[in-house]
């Protein structure tokens, strides 16, 4: 089969179409989020897999981790300190090469070695026994092996889209910025807290879902004390960083006289009755943005050698923040379009809309760059320094 060339197409915008928009939505699920937990879990058993395919063989094999689904637990709640009654359920599913030349590779072992770390390091709350990992990763199929050959540039492990675009609009850096911050305002705040911006012409309106840790409040008075800290903070970092008026909802289901209040163990709605699945969450960037191009494959946990669904999202993003940052361009979005068995460096479609004055060629070349230095995105990728959620 003979690859076919590259169909390039640069399209010149008038205006930045967010900015332009009288609302837009943002959303993000912070790192306690079950979704969040999952794509976590399986781009770190993908590292393990990459660095051990490293050390023993001299090269990362075929691998696809993405596959991770969690099943809430059981607690029981309570001022000062309830309990865990059943634990949350971690299955580690997807397919990686677990032989090479009679040599077994142990990767079940080595995938709840990694979640099982992920976890304990991210989620200082959680009780040793309070995930329960499985592991059931198969063999992965001889044609995505075959297109893993190192030798030369490697081909695409699937026909994707991938998509990026830049700078990030107000509400994107408020919503994205402000997720962390709201973890650090007290110990009773949990690593589970998602936030959704709308904003409107005059108003930025935003919704807090923070889950309070039971032992760090010892009755309502107490947990309405921090939900107030919560939305002060939250209106008060807002504020700072747009003219727009600011109203904040913090736990918006909670019902103080009934005594029904987002209450938890362990700081994560995935303790009881939330469950989880790779990539239901963020993109690449770290938000969820409607109005925006998204596409909705699971980067967390493919391999970092072939996976488009990985690799292109984060190229196409990188590449738009370059054509802003160094052709002046208030708005751009990238979109990359590849072909199974294609070279991985060579999409068979780009498209760019970008409000940049400057040639096509620079355009072009930023992307063609980009495109050129997959190998050290690799390199990063297996490093843990490239932000996936």
């Amino acid at each position: 089969m003979t690859a076919p060339s590259t169909t390039f197409t640069v399209n010149r915008l008038d205006r930045n179409p967010t900015t332009a928009r009288s609302t837009e939505f943002v959303e993000r699920k912070g790192v306690g989020h079950p979704d969040s937990i999952c794509d976590g879990i399986a781009e770190a058993v993908s590292r393990r897999l990459s660095r051990h395919y490293l050390e023993e063989f001299g090269r990362i094999l075929h691998h696809n981790t993405d596959k991770v689904q969690l099943a809430a637990g059981t607690t029981t709640p309570a001022f000062g300190g309830g309990e865990v009654v059943e634990p949350i359920y971690v299955l580690l599913g997807g397919r990686a090469t677990n032989a090479v030349d009679g040599q077994h590779v142990p990767v079940d072992d080595l995938a709840v070695e990694a979640a099982r770390g992920y976890v304990e390091t991210t989620f200082e709350e959680l009780p040793d026994d309070a995930v329960e990992f499985e592991s059931r990763i198969g063999e992965t199929s001889a044609g995505l092996k075959s297109l893993f050959d190192t030798r030369g540039v490697p081909s695409a492990n699937d026909t994707s889209i991938g998509v990026g675009y830049a700078p990030l609009s107000e509400t994107d850096r408020i919503v994205a910025g402000l997720e962390p911050a709201l973890r650090e305002v007290d110990p009773a705040v949990g690593a589970d807290v998602k936030l959704v911006g709308w904003r409107t012409d005059d108003e930025l309106h935003l919704t807090v879902a923070a889950a309070i840790v039971s032992r760090h409040v010892s009755d309502v008075d107490e947990y309405v004390a921090v939900r107030d800290r919560l939305e002060e903070r939250a209106r008060r970092y807002a504020s700072e960083r747009t003219e727009r008026t600011v109203y904040v909802d913090v736990n918006a289901a909670d019902d103080v006289e009934a005594g029904a209040v987002y209450l938890t163990e362990t700081g994560l709605s995935a303790e009881m009755g939330d469950d989880g699945n790779v990539g239901r969450g963020n993109r690449v960037n770290g938000l969820i943005t409607p109005h925006r191009p998204m596409s909705l494959e699971a980067s967390a946990g493919k391999n970092p050698v072939t996976h488009v669904g990985k690799l292109y999202n984060l190229v196409a993003t990188n590449a738009a923040e370059r054509i802003h940052r160094e052709l002046g361009a208030e708005h751009t979005e990238v979109k990359l379009l590849s072909q199974i068995g294609m070279p991985v460096t060579e999409p068979v479609a780009i498209d760019v809309d970008t409000t940049a004055r400057d040639d096509d060629d620079e355009v072009r070349g930023i992307v063609t760059d980009e495109l050129d230095r997959l190998d050290s995105l690799t390199d990063e990728l297996v490093a843990g320094t490239v932000r996936l959620f």
